[in-house]
């Protein structure tokens, strides 16, 4: 990974390049293009969704949301943080930008107080699952809708 690799909060400068990540056709069922994660961080509460472009050098090379203190069980008893989308161009995947996505991730959750990291995933042949399980995230016994939730433990 390039030492220029960092995170930039989404801007009216970068959002043309963010809006140009797409994933590999295999994967686009199971995360949603960029600007629906942009959407759904706009009419969001303030604070809750964290939409960041992932750039290296003056590259776009991917887009994360992250989200903080999300309603887990929307009755107000459960609080979580975690990673909500991560969208690494078809071009740019196997350099290792989504594990910098990730410890990016947990770095601003832990920086909040936070001592969990969640991350959802839809299961099959061609999901992420084992990409978060090598991260160190191991399964609950939980879903989110139909998808399956992760932990690891910061």
């Amino acid at each position: 990974m390039s030492p220029a690799l960092r995170l930039e909060e989404v801007t009216t400068a970068n959002v043309t390049a963010a809006l140009r990540i797409r994933v590999r056709p295999d994967q686009e069922q199971n995360v949603e293009p960029v600007a629906e994660s942009l959407a759904e961080a706009y009419v969001r509460p303030a604070g809750v969704a964290w939409p960041r472009l992932i750039v290296d050098g003056d590259r776009a090379v991917g887009f994360l949301m992250a989200f903080l203190d999300i309603d887990w069980r929307t009755d107000g008893t459960l609080l979580r943080s975690g990673l909500w989308r991560l969208n690494i161009d078809a071009a740019e995947q196997g350099r290792g930008y989504g594990r910098f996505a990730v410890e990016a991730v947990a770095a601003e959750i832990r920086r909040r107080g936070g001592k969990e990291m969640y991350v959802t995933w839809h299961a099959g042949p061609d999901g992420p699952e084992e990409f978060y399980l090598r991260l160190g995230f191991r399964k609950t016994d939980e879903t989110s809708g139909d998808q399956a939730v992760g932990v690891l433990e910061l």
